[in-house]
């Protein structure tokens, strides 16, 4: 088959001129992919001329709730993609990775919209005093850039390594082109496909391209994002480009690299950690072939449990079925193509000149239901290294397959220069039930590493793993590993907007970002805020209440109801040496009279109080003081459609005042308000 690009608008087909595509399991030809005659300076300009501005034009929450879509769409169509990635190698538990765990990110991100307001931006940290009355304040806002993403992923997930990033950018506000690894594009077209077909995504939010993409960051501007997964030293040629540094662009590199796995000194043979840690890595080493950037690649171990470790994996490694991706009993496919095989000897060539092959044959592997001579199959490789302190191969070269070395320590002190002689990596993890060398361990490791798991059998059942990231952490590392940082919640967001400090009165900031500058001028409601409609609420709306004396009485009883019996309540001679001059009232019975001062008792469209947020109790509050609240509405919050109630989330903001003027508390209640229609 020809494989197709997705530029402009439209499928174009290559002429069946570009790179062979083969089937890793039979080494049958699957098809050819080319990108000869597109215009990459074109499709860039398309990007952010034509799907930029819609995506900054939708809300937080529209962006999320369209990734939410798109997952529902791919999770109904994820059948067809298993059947394909059968020709990639991978058994279906790899695929289940790929496939599912792309869409999990989709789904993960569209959640994540909670976290945002519903608007194009977003409003970062806390409102900065800038002046001493007040009446001149700081923020920080973040827009969305008007470029465009350009993602070039690795051939280990052509599924997944799309999904997790374009998630991410599409949340922000801004399109992606999206450049897979040739010799598995053929699974990334199907998704995009099915993606293009489904109408969810506006116009130029995605494009794809299937071939070489030789030239493309020459087109970059200052507004684009360049991600990058692969090599090391073709992330280093991209991210040096001369065009990159000229315009500063964005520049996220995800490179290969050595990832370790430590056996702590208390996970003997015997304990449950000790086997937790040779499934492990055996796991690792087997999942897809080894052909991820976070599998184990240095196994550390305590030098008196060398032996243990390497009979017990070996064992394990042994029972391990290879062959045929599609046979029920096999756990080890092929890798993505015969070039994969042959760069994983070469490295193991170099490898062994310093270590033993302990298991395995670089010769000859035992298959179930596939040709040797066809596939791209090898056998799992287990070497020793007794000499990491002197070799410094076993932390520089990476075979990326099912390659890995046991390494001798003595001592964590040792384990973690160990691990941190790889010069940076994606991910380590050590195996231990003892909370003192998990502490030890990872504060001395964390320099060198984007993502530490410390397992034992408390969390092993539950764990996602060693080479598991999650959609709402970092994944990315230091050095080595690119200096880069994908997803990680709100962190991985930001890689595509801009951040910038706004300066000006409360009024105006309220007025711009829609959310209340404490300071700001307050609007008059006309009725009462909880007699209104959603759509009929305006930030900065106010109304200031009615007061109410608070009095000895009042404490002992809320005291009473509570049975909060704190001293400061209720024992005025034990006040000696504390910051109270009397009997002070509950921080939580100020908040609660000030609920009884500000809710309208008749019914109407608020539907729930539902939570709190930032409280704070500023200054005590004795008998005998005057109370009052300023009701502010401070930001609104479109909602998802349910139970065929429109409605939305408004924040109000509670300030809590006393006769002198001053607040005492201040707080941020959340209710839910329903909408016209």
């Amino acid at each position: 088959m020809k494989l197709a690009n997705y530029a402009l608008g439209k499928w174009i087909e290559g002429d069946g001129s570009g790179q062979a595509l083969y089937n890793a399991v039979t080494g049958e030809v699957i098809g050819n992919a080319t990108t000869k005659g597109l215009d990459f300076a074109e499709m860039m300009n398309y990007a952010r001329q034509v799907g930029n501005p819609k995506l900054r034009k939708m809300t937080f929450q529209e962006r999320g709730l369209m990734l939410k879509a798109l997952a529902l769409y791919l999770f109904e169509r994820k059948n067809k993609y298993y059947e394909m990635s059968y020709a990639t190698g991978a058994t279906r538990a790899d695929s289940w990775i790929d496939i599912e765990g792309g869409i999990g990110n989709l789904f993960a991100n569209a959640s994540l919209r909670r976290q945002y307001p519903d608007q194009p931006y977003y409003v970062d940290g806390d409102m900065v005093k800038s002046s001493k009355n007040g009446t001149f304040v700081g923020h920080h806002i973040m827009v969305p850039k008007r470029g465009v993403a350009v993602h070039i992923n690795a051939f280990n997930f052509p599924i997944w390594g799309m999904l997790e990033k374009i998630a991410v950018n599409f949340l922000a506000g801004m399109p992606a082109i999206v450049k897979p690894a040739t010799i598995t594009s053929f699974l990334t077209e199907a998704v995009v496909r099915d993606i293009i077909a489904s109408g969810i995504l506006p116009d130029g939010a995605l494009q794809l391209l299937v071939g070489s993409a030789r030239g493309i960051v020459d087109h970059a501007m200052h507004q684009d994002v360049i991600t990058f997964t692969g090599s090391a030293d073709t992330g280093l040629m991209l991210k040096s480009n001369a065009n990159v540094l000229k315009n500063n662009v964005s520049f996220n590199m995800e490179a290969d690299s050595l990832n370790s796995c430590v056996l702590g000194e208390d996970a003997v043979p015997g304990t449950p950690e000790f086997d937790i840690f040779i499934k492990e890595v055996r796991k690792e080493m087997t999942t897809k072939c080894g052909q991820k950037c976070t599998a184990i690649r240095k196994i550390i171990v305590p030098e008196n449990l060398v032996e243990e470790v390497q009979i017990a994996l070996g064992k394990q490694l042994q029972r391990t079925v290879i062959g045929d991706p599609k046979l029920k009993e096999v756990r080890m496919g092929a890798l993505a193509g015969r070039v994969q095989v042959e760069e994983v000897l070469d490295r193991i060539k170099i490898l062994s000149k310093n270590s033993d092959i302990v298991f395995g044959s670089v010769d000859s592997v035992n298959l179930v239901g596939a040709d040797a001579a066809k596939g791209a199959f090898m056998s799992p490789i287990l070497l020793l290294n007794r000499n990491p302190l002197y070799d410094e191969a076993v932390h520089t070269i990476e075979a990326f397959g099912p390659v890995s070395s046991i390494i001798p320590y003595k001592g964590t002190e040792e384990a973690i220069e160990l691990v941190n002689r790889s010069g940076g990596a994606l991910c380590c993890s050590i195996v231990t039930a003892d909370a003192k060398i998990g502490r030890e361990f990872t504060l001395g490791a964390a320099t060198h590493h984007g993502r530490i798991l410390i397992l034992n059998e408390e969390c092993a059942k539950e764990s996602t793993g060693h080479g598991s990231p999650l959609p709402m952490l970092v994944h990315g590392g230091p050095g080595r590993a690119g200096g880069g940082e994908e997803m990680g919640g709100k962190r991985g967001v930001n890689h595509y907007m801009q951040r910038t400090a706004i300066q000006g009165s409360p009024t105006m900031l309220t007025e711009v970002m829609q959310q209340y500058q404490y300071g700001g001028t307050y609007k008059d409601p006309v009725q009462h805020p909880f007699q209104k409609y959603f759509e009929d609420l305006e930030v900065g709306e106010t109304i200031i209440t009615h007061k109410r004396s608070i009095t000895e009485a009042d404490i002992v009883n809320f005291a009473n109801v509570s049975w909060d019996h704190f001293y400061a309540h209720t024992d005025t001679t034990s006040l000696e040496g504390t910051t109270f001059d009397q009997r002070v009232a509950h921080g939580y019975f100020i908040l609660s009279a000030a609920a009884g001062l500000f809710v309208h008792p008749a019914k109407g469209p608020v539907l729930l109080n539902y939570g709190l947020e930032e409280c704070r109790f500023v200054k005590p509050v004795y008998a005998g003081a005057t109370i009052g609240v300023r009701l502010t509405v401070k930001e609104k919050i479109t909602q998802e459609v349910k139970d065929d109630i429109p409605k939305g989330i408004v924040k109000f903001l509670v300030d809590v005042y006393d006769e002198t003027g001053e607040t005492v508390a201040i707080a941020t209640i959340l209710t839910m308000v329903k909408m016209k229609n």
